[in-house]
C-alpha cells in the first residue's frame, strides 16, 4: 500500500514592527483559535520589520495573553522579518497597511484590508492598552480564519 505524503502545512505570518507586542499576540492568539475551532494544516509565527536581537516579548504582551488564557511561549524570541520567511508564508498579515505598503508582496494583506482598522502599537504604555490591542486582534481572527483557510473550516 502506497502511503500518502502528507501536505505542508500552510503558513500564516503575522508582522508589526519589533515583533514583542502586536505580532507575538496575534501569533498566539490564532494558535488558539485553530486549536480550539480543530483546524489544521496550518502554522502560525511571527516576525517583526525592525526586530533587535536581545530583545524580548513585552512583559505587558504577556500579562494580557495570559489573563485572556492565551498560553504564553516562554522562550519567545523577536525575529527580524526576512525574505524566507516571506517566501515561505502563505499568507503575510500585517498589523498595519503602512507595513504591508512596506512589503509590496501579493501574499501580503493587512489588518485595515482585512477589517477597517490598523492595529496601533501598544509599545511602552499601560496594560490597558495592551489589553485593547489583544481584544482589537481577537476580533478579527475570525475573519483571518474564514479568510485564508480552506473551505474544509466552514461552517462558522
Amino acid at each position: 500500500m502506497e502511503q500518502k505524503k502528507a501536505e505542508p502545512k500552510k503558513k500564516i505570518l503575522f508582522v508589526c514592527t519589533g515583533n514583542t507586542c502586536r505580532s507575538p499576540m496575534a501569533e498566539a492568539a490564532l494558535r488558539k483559535e485553530l486549536r480550539r475551532r480543530k483546524i489544521a494544516g496550518y502554522t502560525v509565527s511571527s516576525a517583526g520589520l525592525a526586530a533587535r536581537p536581545g530583545t524580548t516579548l513585552s512583559p505587558n504582551s504577556a500579562q494580557a495573553l495570559a489573563e485572556a488564557g492565551i498560553p504564553v511561549n516562554k522562550t519567545f524570541k523577536p525575529k527580524k522579518l526576512t525574505e524566507k520567511m516571506l517566501d515561505g508564508a502563505y499568507v503575510v498579515i500585517c498589523m498595519t497597511e503602512a507595513q504591508r505598503s512596506l512589503i509590496a508582496r501579493p501574499n501580503a494583506t493587512s489588518f485595515y484590508a482585512l477589517a477597517g482598522k490598523d492595529i496601533p502599537d501598544p509599545y511602552g504604555q499601560g496594560i490597558d492598552v495592551y489589553r485593547a490591542t489583544l481584544r482589537a486582534i481577537r476580533e478579527v481572527l475570525p475573519l483571518v480564519i474564514k479568510t485564508y483557510c480552506s473551505p474544509a473550516c466552514f461552517p462558522f
